[in-house]
């Protein structure tokens, strides 16, 4: 940026609607700067950023460009886009999100990343309550709504800043950290990194941001962060199955709600007994990832073990909802095979009659990229509804359809179907399920809407 953030008079946002964007723009409003935007569709963050004076238009306004004087756009936007192209005619300093979060975020002394392709929101939630559990008073976003802050974001004091830092298009790379969770690294964003070898060099790009006394926190239970550490001065591990890690857990038990408790041990020596009311095995190492970051900053493990214990996660992560027809309903947010099959175990840890998997993919890309990976883990379910596919930013260049992943998952479970609209999803499941059935909505598109359709008992 040219200047200070607080010498812009008006910050435009293209894009404002999005879960880092609206975060941003509501931050900044707090501020005390004028703030205005524009989003393709009204939605729940829209309608909030209306309500505390945010000007913002649903669909372009060139109008409101015109006085801005910066404007930040999300990676989605391009060239042609109407407001970007104004803005750039006249003269007006643009930056896209990433890189405008890269510089906001320098007038903080700690910045505290957490990144991998799985697990972000769910681990930036963990820490961000154990350090809010502690005192720090830190200021987060997070990629998901966390019960404890209202939101996806809050505005705490200038030491610490807890930062979800996603890897599509490099955005972490814009970023300074102080210190680095990284979960794991997995084929996702192949639109971008075309393969997993390109994503792990964007990842170790990414780790050598870190200063010569910054904290790196790695899960070494994944076999592609394992090169990462080199050059790094102080480094935490942490697994479950891997003997090495310098925080583990070990003796994990899960009660008949499938909630864990499990022993922490710190270079071999016991550390606490902790206990999670969130579910599954990859949980337990977000957990572990927290702890190894909490003690980093010298928290207590008192502190650690009663906020990992009050934890409840985070909004569309395993989210129960509630009971339709004495089924219950869950909804995850999980978009690629490997975090499907982490709903799948987590939904086999409770005790249900049949499962009910209403799945949308999210983007033609990765549809295209992970067809086989996702008939083979949506298989595992006893029903499968496919919704169709939710576009996001693509066209369907890969020429990918429903009926493709219907047919797959047909060769070793007949119980699939392609269903077009959530409207006629609700219905069809009113009509079939039965007590004690487990309904579970998936994907990162709107797919939560069959859910709400039933819940809020419209006609079906």
């Amino acid at each position: 940026m040219k200047k200070d953030i607080k010498d812009y008079k008006t910050i435009h946002f293209i894009g404002i609607g999005g879960a880092s964007m609206y975060a941003m723009a509501a931050q900044l409003k707090s501020d005390g700067l004028n703030i205005t935007g524009s989003d393709i569709q009204k939605s729940n963050n829209t309608e909030y950023l209306k309500s505390i004076g945010v000007s913002l238009s649903i669909g372009h306004n060139t109008d409101l460009v015109k006085k801005a004087d910066l404007v930040i756009y999300t990676a989605a936007i391009h060239d042609g886009d109407p407001e970007l192209d104004l803005a750039r005619e006249m003269g007006i300093e643009t930056i896209e999100r990433a890189a405008f979060i890269g510089e906001y975020t320098k007038a903080y002394e700690n910045l505290i990343c957490i990144s991998g392709t799985h697990g972000k929101s769910t681990t930036t939630s963990m820490l961000a309550s154990v350090f809010l559990d502690a005192g720090l008073e830190p200021t987060i976003q997070i990629g998901g709504s966390l019960k404890k802050i209202n939101g996806n974001y809050y505005v705490g004091g200038k030491k610490y800043f807890i930062l979800e830092a996603c890897e599509y298009v490099d955005s972490f790379l814009h970023f300074h950290p102080t210190a680095e969770i990284i979960l794991n690294i997995d084929d996702d964003h192949l639109d971008y990194f075309k393969n997993i070898e390109n994503t792990k060099k964007s990842f170790r790009k990414y780790v050598q941001l870190l200063p010569d006394n910054g904290y790196l926190v790695i899960n070494v239970d994944d076999e592609n962060t394992s090169n990462l550490v080199a050059g790094i001065k102080n480094v935490t591990t942490y697994g479950i199955e891997n003997e090495k890690a310098m925080v583990r857990a070990k003796n994990i038990k899960f009660n008949d709600m499938g909630f864990p408790t499990f022993d922490v041990y710190i270079n071999k020596e016991f550390f606490d007994t902790f206990s999670l009311s969130i579910r599954g095995k990859h949980n337990i190492l977000n957990a572990l990832a927290t702890i190894g970051m909490a003690k980093n900053y010298g928290i207590d493990k008192e502190i650690m073990e009663k906020s990992l214990k009050e934890f409840k996660g985070v909004g569309r992560r395993f989210e129960y909802l509630g009971e339709y027809k004495k089924a219950h309903i869950f909804d995850d947010f999980a978009h690629h095979p490997t975090e499907i099959e982490a709903t799948y175990n987590s939904a086999k840890s409770i005790k249900h009659r049949e499962t009910w998997a209403v799945f949308q993919s999210h983007t033609y890309s990765r549809t295209y990229e992970h067809l086989e990976e996702f008939a083979k883990v949506l298989a595992k379910f006893q029903h499968v509804i496919i919704c169709d596919i939710y576009a996001a930013r693509e066209e369907n260049i890969w020429n990918v359809k429903e009926d493709d992943l219907v047919n797959l998952i047909k060769k070793t479970n007949k119980n699939v179907c392609h269903i077009a609209t959530y409207q006629e999803i609700a219905k069809y499941l009113e009509e079939h399920i039965k007590e004690n059935d487990l309904i579970l909505t998936i994907g990162a598109g709107p797919v939560n809407k069959v859910a709400d359709i039933l819940l809020k008992n419209k006609e079906v």
